[in-house]
């Protein structure tokens, strides 16, 4: 029983690792890091405030909870704390994720999330190349296969409204800040007009731990 647990274990971890990783060898970012935010920020009126804690993944925040709409609307608010530099600059490239939903229990067979990066864009088919941000992606599983595209770079403390619609085709991932309007289309597995599952919350990786605490405020829209 305890070997096969193992082996469970072990499987998932393969299964986290990003399909359209960079190669091995990463240029190094310029990231000129600020003083890492130790307590929690001041909060936005009528948001929740999610923390990912150092050596984490799981935000503080991740009750399950069903979902099922034919839109997933919301409001996100990022701060200094998610600027991170990882270990290995490779990991660098990887996705975190901000707010989705599963459609069914497993979100690594059916499921969309809005996804978040901090790292200059090198890497994964992004045209905006050389610039360093906070980068917003569509990030989707369909029948157990991973699919991402990038959205827009983001400012830090800036209100930014996301939502995610199903069709019958894909994912519309729309994010729009300071009044423009951005979006991205990836796969689905399904093709109902709405989604039915379970709420997915913040998270950090990919391979690596958060390196810092990162706060994340979000408001249901």
């Amino acid at each position: 029983m305890i070997s096969l647990l193992l082996w469970s274990c072990q499987k998932d971890a393969i299964v986290i690792k990003q399909k359209d990783s960079p190669p091995s060898k990463a240029p190094n970012l310029s990231l000129d890091l600020p003083t890492a935010i130790i307590t929690s920020p001041a909060l936005q009126t009528g948001y929740t405030l999610y923390t990912i804690r150092k050596g984490g993944h799981n935000s503080d925040k991740s009750t399950l909870r069903s979902v099922k709409t034919s839109e997933m609307k919301f409001y996100a608010y990022f701060d200094s704390s998610a600027e991170y530099k990882t270990v290995d600059p490779v990991n660098q490239y990887d996705i975190n994720k901000l707010w989705g939903f599963s459609e069914g229990f497993n979100n690594q067979f059916n499921s969309c999330r809005i996804g978040w990066s901090y790292n200059d864009g090198k890497y994964g088919g992004i045209s905006q190349i050389g610039t360093v941000g906070l980068r917003l992606s569509a990030y989707s599983y369909a029948k157990g296969v991973r699919y991402s595209k990038e959205i827009c770079i983001i400012p830090l403390n800036t209100i930014v409204y996301c939502s995610i619609k199903p069709t019958a085709t894909g994912y519309v991932c729309s994010v729009t800040v300071n009044g423009i309007k951005y979006s991205a289309t990836v796969n689905r597995g399904t093709t109902t007009t709405t989604a039915s599952g379970y709420q997915q919350y913040p998270y950090f990786g990919g391979d690596e731990v958060a390196p810092q605490n990162i706060f994340i405020q979000i408001k249901s829209a």
